[in-house]
């Protein structure tokens, strides 16, 4: 099977989320499963709502459990959507032939969310895969439901070949 971006492998992640995406709840079955492998990502009951090579969005409900002092969504919580979708997106844009793993994150604390928030990692054009190791800035918003951008992201990825 082939992306509509080129002639590379489709992840096994994003196969997963495209079949579960014809049946009931299946987004929040994926994002359940995320959270199964990656626990501390459930702290913030995510669901991811959209994804392709490029783009992940996930929404979190605004609950007690994530607030702080002064009853507004935790800077860290927001920190863990970001890195949440960052990741989920990475995974899904970078071939099988290739590996990553995040290397450092910078974050702006713009403003307090009191709402439910949505996180969306997005990049701008999707980078060519060559036997050369290169990091990959993956930039994030965390909004409130207003749209809001409450908090900026910039997650650096360390993308490389596969040992063969």
């Amino acid at each position: 099977m082939t992306s509509k971006t080129g002639s590379a492998p489709i992840r096994t992640n994003l196969k997963i989320w495209n079949m579960l995406q014809r049946l009931p709840f299946g987004n929040r079955m994926f994002s359940r499963a995320v959270c199964f492998k990656a626990p501390y990502f459930s702290t913030v009951h995510p669901v991811i709502v959209e994804l392709r090579p490029g783009l992940c969005r996930a929404k979190a409900p605004n609950r007690r459990g994530v607030h702080n002092h002064l009853g507004s969504f935790h800077a860290i919580a927001s920190c863990n959507m970001a890195e949440l979708v960052a990741g989920v997106m990475t995974e899904v844009t970078v071939p099988p032939t290739h590996r990553w793993i995040p290397a450092g994150m910078t974050v702006e604390y713009k403003a307090q969310a009191r709402t439910a928030v949505t996180a969306t990692a997005r990049l701008d054009a999707i980078p060519e895969f060559t036997d050369e190791p290169f990091e990959l800035v993956v930039p994030v918003d965390v909004s409130d439901a207003e749209g809001n951008v409450f908090v900026t992201a910039r997650i650096t990825m360390h993308v490389s070949p596969r040992p063969r």
